[in-house]
C-alpha cells in the first residue's frame, strides 16, 4: 500500500504559506486536481470542513475516489488518470514554505 505523503505535513497549520500552479503531471497533482474540481485546496481543507478521517482512494494507485462537495453532492472519480496535460497549469499546489522553494 502506497504511504501518502499529506497525512504528515502541519497538521495544525490550516493556511498554506505559498501556492504555485502544476507544471507536470504527477500522483500529487492528480489528487489536487481531484480536490479543487470538488472545491476544495487540498486534502488538509477536505478533512477539516467535512470532518472526516479517512478519503476514500483506489487501492491500486491511492488516487482520490469518491468526495463530498460542500453542497451535499458527491463527486466519483475514475481510477485511471482524470486530469488531462492541458488541465496541469490550472491546479494550485500549496506551499508550507518548507519544500523545494529554492528549485527556481
Amino acid at each position: 500500500m502506497k504511504e501518502n505523503s499529506n497525512d504528515m505535513s502541519c497538521a495544525n497549520n490550516s493556511e498554506p504559506k505559498a501556492m504555485s500552479r502544476a507544471k507536470q503531471w504527477t500522483t500529487e497533482v492528480e489528487n489536487l486536481f481531484r480536490f479543487q474540481a470538488a472545491g476544495y485546496r487540498d486534502e488538509l481543507e477536505y478533512r477539516q470542513v467535512k470532518q472526516v478521517a479517512l478519503i476514500n482512494t483506489w487501492p491500486d494507485n491511492g488516487f482520490v475516489k469518491k468526495l463530498q462537495r460542500r453542497d451535499g453532492t458527491f463527486y466519483y472519480y475514475s481510477r485511471k488518470r482524470e486530469c488531462q496535460d492541458r488541465d496541469v497549469h490550472k491546479v494550485k499546489v500549496p506551499s508550507t514554505g518548507d519544500d523545494d522553494a529554492s528549485s527556481h
